[in-house]
């Protein structure tokens, strides 16, 4: 009897998480699925399940998918599926959440130390024969605030990574409960107000893009840190890169992008004052298998579940 199957939009999974599907084919829609890659797979082959990595999972693709009854995230953010397509179909969504949590605070704490201590500016110069001993100095982080938006998993993980260096922890997230005491909860509007770093590490929702904006960046003081490593639709880049220019914002370490890839030519490219990475702070040995095991767990939690009657009846 064919086995069903669970399509992954790339081009790879976790061999732990792999052996967990053992009971379903898995197929693989390469590295860059577009949509069009993907109505033709889902119609192909009628998967039950798909586990998202890249690409969007719209509703053209669930309706070229009868069978299919649940959507998994390979990791923590599922605003590239019509969720509410999803439901309209009767269509689970499921996210890893948690599973990449380390790997994106380490590296949130690594564009903020970057950004603060001229890291990048300073190996170049280094490579390039200067010795710049005397005439730069960089940012003490310590005592300085540092205002968080979103106090998720990640969220929570990089507080006590910026408590544990002295920093004050301040921080918005209207569904967080059971704060830790190191992480003051403010209004939005403290964060504008009060930040000395600001960090983003929120979902990207219909409310909330561009929420760095040329009016929020106005509010900051001069010389702020922005670092994102959550979605790059909460900034409008066009703001971001004038205040950048004018040295309002100090630097901005970012890691995601209102398009990826990032478009090349960019406006952020060659520009002093912004540290850039390819989306890649969730993505380490470690936090690969941990969002393949959890992906696939998802899965089969609701296909079993779906199950359960079936079983029942005979």
């Amino acid at each position: 009897m064919k086995r069903p199957v669970i399509i992954v939009t790339g081009a790879d999974l976790a061999p732990e998480a792999l052996a967990l599907l053992g009971g379903y084919e898995v197929v693989f829609a390469g590295k860059t699925p577009q949509t069009a890659d993907l109505v033709a797979l889902a119609a192909k082959h009628n998967p039950v399940g798909i586990i998202v990595r890249y690409g969007c999972v719209t509703a053209e693709v669930m309706d070229a998918a009868p069978a299919l009854r649940v959507i998994s995230k390979h990791g923590t953010g599922t605003d590239t599926i019509d969720k509410a397509a999803a439901e309209a179909r009767g269509i689970k969504v499921t996210a890893a959440a948690g599973a990449n949590a380390a790997a994106v605070a380490e590296h949130a704490l690594a564009l903020m130390l970057a950004c603060a201590k001229s890291v990048v500016q300073l190996d170049a110069r280094m490579h390039a024969g200067h010795w710049d001993k005397a005439t730069h100095k960089s940012l003490e982080l310590n005592g300085l605030t540092i205002g968080l938006i979103g106090l998720g998993a990640i969220g929570r993980r990089f507080a006590r990574m910026c408590d544990a260096i002295g920093m004050r922890v301040i921080g918005f997230d209207p569904f967080a409960a059971d704060l830790p005491d190191y992480i003051e909860a403010v209004p939005l509007e403290s964060i504008w107000d009060g930040s000395d770093v600001i960090s983003l590490q929120c979902p990207l929702t219909a409310e909330n893009r561009e929420m760095v904006n040329a009016g929020t960046l106005a509010r900051c003081k001069r010389g702020v840190i922005l670092i994102n490593t959550a979605r790059g639709g909460l900034i409008d880049e066009a703001a971001l890169l004038e205040v950048v220019r004018s040295g309002h914002v100090a630097a901005a370490g970012l890691d995601s992008f209102a398009r990826e890839p990032m478009q090349v030519p960019h406006s952020f490219q060659g520009q002093p004052g912004f540290v850039l990475s390819p989306h890649i702070g969730g993505v380490t040995s470690a936090a690969y298998v941990n969002m393949g095991v959890a992906a696939a767990n998802n899965i089969l939690a609701v296909l079993d579940k779906l199950a359960e009657p079936a079983l029942g009846q005979h």
